[in-house]
């Protein structure tokens, strides 16, 4: 675990986020006593097709029941 100030962090940012990709710790330290843990997030994978997005993108995407709203027998002696 290296640990550095900010000044030397700023100086050193390009060196330090390599070891950060390597998988080293750095804790960065503040005047104040703050210490800030750096850490690397694989990137994500990006769909090759985006779908749309926006109102009505997901039509015909959704189906519901025509008695979805009926009430249930399970629940019939509370309903009465």
């Amino acid at each position: 675990m290296i640990q550095v100030t900010i000044e030397e962090a700023q100086r050193r940012l390009p060196e330090l986020l390599a070891m950060v990709q390597a998988g080293e710790g750095i804790h960065i330290q503040a005047e104040d006593g703050w210490i800030f843990q750096v850490g690397a997030v694989p990137p994500s994978p990006q769909p090759v097709d985006r779908p749309a997005t926006g109102f009505g993108c997901c039509k015909g995407l959704i189906w519901m029941a025509e008695d979805f709203d009926a009430p249930l027998d399970e629940l019939r002696e509370y309903m009465e």
